[in-house]
């Protein structure tokens, strides 16, 4: 049954074919129904309990390696230094707790999206009883504000609109009717003689049968999607992992060496020593800090991304945004405004302009930049009147804030009238209606007769242009009419035609005056001709100057949408995600297509139209093979195997469904596309601070670990003891490095293009200034080392290591303060950006200096109170990194330039 193409067969087929009749079943074939399909409700597959979710998290290599470290430090004694390792530890587990968490949540709130009960027939009468009761057969009656509990095929149908966004993601409700037979292909928007579950009656009456039940509906199908997405790290946490192992295998391999190395030179009698310096080498090499400041940068990306309408689910989303290289947009609501505006209405001798937004009744009528008053315009106000009483909606105004009930095409004239100075609910009273003929979609328009008080009797009609001209043979023009030539009918088409190009939804409106009493079966003969009104859901400002922002920083936004490909490529084209060279494919043209046929197209396609849920992964996964950083948008049911698919899953705050919200990374409270874009520029600044810390981390680690190395090839003395290289580790170290991660953004983050996602966190130059930075370190402080120890090396050995502590300590202070902006000069004001790297700094700086002029501290330490002199000579020796780093930044600058000024090569 669940493969059967309902919409595709008559009602009466459908009936015949699902062993029911209009009476509905038998209370006894339904209870054998329910034993073979099942009861009617979405199931879920056992979960992994929050405990193994948690425990899994300590799997990783770097995670392993500062636990270790952890219990080294510990055995040191070091406390201060294992407590705050194993912090570390624990709240990145639970960070990635939480990210792996609340998958499972995702199916949990579809399962409350079913309706609770269902009215329904059995034996020919109407009881109520629980929807997962209900069987592929039974027959049940559909009214206004009910939740449709099954998907299932009309039998009768009465002027029913659905509101299907959360499967189609298109807010406008969709016509329905039961006496139409759909093409065996079609979009489920446009299987009009459908309902299915999930999905809400907005107005009118129905009849169904249902056809597929539980997992078999399109809701269940979701449910399926969702379930079968696996669990994927973000590019950080890759590259990160990745990173760990690298310094792991080289901490080992260094800190092996050095533990032989001295073996050889003393021999088993100092083993202890040389294993507590092997040791403490390692811990000074790992980047403990590294999981803090990651996750302090994301924090607080997170906290500035609040304040941009970008709340943020899951932390490490906040720097893959800043790596997105491809952006699929939902149209509706998050390009557009997701309100219907007329904003043109032309008549076969004026074209009229509307201004104004959304459905607060504010805006002017305006021709050729002239204000226009409607009610001193025959025209214009027999229209907007003829707009206002063919209409089942109403626009009413609650706390202050004006909305919509019932259809949006529908509310667009009402806004429309209001502007005019109109006031709907009047003319409703003025006007009463004593006859109508519904919209139907074979027709496609709709008739209504109303009378006055004065015994009047007036028609008027709305509808497709090319169904509405028919009905006329004259047309308004002034305060008279005239007779409407075949030349009119074909330059009204025409004008049409050239609105609908526009992306505007076009209708035509017509009416009639008679003092004789008028039916519904004479109402549609010999209409008057008033006018042609554009509305259209119009594209957010922001988000055009938004997309515009993309474009110049290398990412490439595409257009997914419910909505027909016309419409949706007139749109793209004015928001300048599509032109001439573009590619548009509906999902029928996907299903076309193999996946390995998508992947070679997809990087031509800016649009996306009348696509399933299934089209919507395959545009994601096609991307991604390609080895793109994909976010992507959407607010219904429908989109949330896609926004578990895709590297960022971005729901709606307004429209977005709970189960969109529950699979997404990062909520848009505003549901505005330009609020992607701030959060990219955030999530590209986090990602910087991030590569700032690596550089800074490993250059200083880099240089720590060669002063003992070479020390101990060369045969001297170590430099430095255990609790010296422990202190450096926690201190110089740790608070600058941890300062980096509130670094502010970079000037003209957003004129680069998305770095590779395939590049190393170590590409751009970095693995090269950590080796020269380090270097640099290394043969600063063996120098110094080397000066202090002079000729006699056991009577200034103390002096010498206080002399190579102050100076490496020092060194990494004036490295971190070169480094924390990445192009411009010191000289800047940005120099003085982060006030917390400054303070971090000063504190460091006088820390060193008291665990050598501190007399308690001194002796803890091993160091001794060194003359100005001396200590003079160590500050300078450590400088040189920081003029070094100037130097190449400037070198950097002047190569950045020529290659801007650079003439471009054009091909003959």
């Amino acid at each position: 049954m669940a493969t059967a193409n309902w919409h595709a067969q008559s009602a009466e087929k459908s009936l015949f074919g699902l062993g029911s009749e209009s009476t509905g079943l038998s209370s006894a074939d339904a209870v054998k129904r329910l034993e073979k399909h099942g009861p009617n409700e979405l199931t879920v597959q056992k979960s992994t309990s929050p405990l193994t979710i948690f425990l899994s998290q300590f799997k990783e290599l770097m995670v392993i390696i500062l636990i270790i470290a952890t219990v080294i430090s510990a055995a040191l004694g070091e406390y201060v230094d294992a407590i705050v390792i194993i912090i570390i530890v624990i709240l990145n587990s639970i960070l990635g707790f939480f990210q792996e968490y609340k998958a499972e949540k995702a199916l949990l709130a579809l399962q409350q999206l079913s309706a609770p009960h269902a009215a329904v027939l059995r034996g020919g009468k109407e009881i109520s009883i629980p929807a997962r009761e209900l069987v592929p057969g039974d027959i049940i009656i559909l009214r206004t504000g009910d939740m449709v509990p099954a998907d299932c095929r009309l039998i009768d149908s009465a002027n029913l609109k659905v509101n299907e966004a959360a499967l189609t993601g298109e807010s406008q409700a969709t016509k329905k009717n039961f006496d139409i037979l759909c093409d065996q292909n079609a979009f489920i928007g446009d299987m009009g003689n459908m309902v299915f579950s999930s999905t809400t009656v907005e107005y009118g009456r129905g009849k169904a049968v249902v056809a597929n039940t539980g997992m078999h509906t399109e809701i269940g199908r979701i449910a399926d999607l969702i379930r079968g997405q696996e669990f994927e790290q973000t590019p950080l946490q890759v590259k990160l992992d990745k990173m760990g192992k690298q310094i792991g295998l080289a901490i080992l391999a260094i800190c092996i060496a050095v533990f032989v190395v001295e073996i050889i030179r003393f021999g088993t009698e100092e083993i202890l020593e040389i294993f507590m310096v092997a040791v403490s080498l390692a811990v000074a090499a790992i980047p403990e800090g590294l999981p803090a400041v990651v996750t302090i940068s994301l924090a607080l990306g997170l906290q500035r991304m609040i304040k941009k309408n970008a709340l943020i689910r899951r932390l490490p989303a906040v720097e893959t945004l800043g790596s997105t290289t491809v952006i699929c947009s939902d149209k509706t609501g998050t390009l557009t405004r997701g309100v219907m505006n007329i904003k043109m209405i032309k008549t076969l001798e004026t074209e009229y302009e509307v201004d104004g937004e959304g459905y607060e009744p504010k805006g002017n009528f305006s021709t050729n930049g002239n204000i226009v008053k409607p009610d001193s315009d025959m025209v214009l106000n027999r229209l907007l009147m003829a707009g206002t009483l063919c209409n089942d909606s109403k626009h009413i105004q609650e706390d202050g804030v004006w909305t919509i009930q019932g259809d949006s095409t529908e509310g667009a004239f009402l806004v429309a009238a209001r502007k005019a100075g109109l006031v709907p609910e009047e003319l409703n009273k003025e006007f009463p209606r004593i006859g109508e003929n519904p919209f139907d979609s074979d027709k496609k328009f709709m008739t209504v007769i109303n009378n006055d008080i004065s015994g009047q009797f007036m028609v008027f009609t709305k509808g497709a242009a090319d169904r509405v001209i028919p009905l006329c043979s004259k047309k308004m023009v002034g305060n008279s009419t005239q007779p409407l030539t075949d030349d009119d009918a074909a330059r009204i088409i025409k004008m049409g035609e050239d609105m609908a190009s526009g992306a505007y939804r076009v209708l035509a409106l017509a009416y009639l005056e008679s003092e004789q009493p008028i039916t519904t079966d004479d109402a549609e003969k010999n209409l008057i001709f008033l006018g042609l009104v554009g509305m259209i859901d119009a594209p957010r400002i922001e988000a055009i100057e938004a997309i515009a922002k993309c474009k110049k920083a290398g990412i490439r936004v595409v257009m997914i949408t419910g909505d027909h490909k016309l419409t949706a490529v007139a749109i793209a084209r004015q928001m300048g995600i599509a032109d001439d060279k573009s590619h548009a494919y509906t999902g029928v043209e996907l299903n076309d297509m193999t996946d390995e046929d998508l992947y070679k197209i997809v990087d031509k396609v800016a649009v996306y139209a009348r696509v399933s849920p299934e089209h919507k992964m395959r545009i994601v996964s096609a991307w991604k093979k390609r080895g793109q950083i994909v976010a992507m948008t959407g607010d219904g049911v429908n989109d949330a195997p896609a926004l578990k698919k895709a590297d960022i899953g971005i729901a709606m705050g307004i429209t977005g469904t709970d189960v969109s919200k529950e699979a997404a990374d990062m909520v848009l409270t505003d549901d505005n596309f330009a609020s992607i874009v701030q959060a990219i520029e955030i999530g590209r600044g986090i990602y910087d601070n991030i590569r700032k810390f690596v550089r800074y981390m490993l250059s200083t680690n880099f240089g720590e670990v060669l002063v003992i190395f070479l020390s101990s090839l060369l045969g001297w003395p170590l430099p430095l003891i255990a609790i010296q290289i422990l202190w450096i580790n926690l201190v110089t170290d740790g608070l600058p490095a941890v300062s980096l991660g509130v670094e502010p953004s970079e000037a003209g983050v957003m004129d680069r293009k998305p770095r590779n996602p395939k590049d190393s966190i170590f590409s751009g130059g970095m693995i090269y200034h950590i080796v020269w930075v380090g270097a640099l370190m290394t043969i600063g402080t063996l120098g110094i080392f080397a000066y202090g120890l002079g000729d006699d090396h056991e009577a200034n050995l103390t002096r010498a290591r206080t002399m190579a502590f102050l100076t490496i300590a020092f060194f990494q202070l004036w490295h971190v303060l070169a480094i924390h902006i990445e192009k411009d000069t010191v000289l800047s004001k940005k120099f003085f950006a982060n006030p917390y790297l400054l303070v971090a700094v000063a504190v460091s700086a006088i820390l060193q200096l008291m665990v050598i002029y501190v007399p308690y501290l001194s002796s803890i330490f091993q160091t001794m109170a060194l003359p100005m002199y001396e200590f003079t000579l160590c500050v300078l020796v450590s400088s040189s990194v920081f003029f070094a780093v100037e130097t190449e930044k400037a070198i950097r600058r002047r190569k950045d330039g020529l290659a801007r000024k650079a003439p471009v090569k054009v091909k003959a």
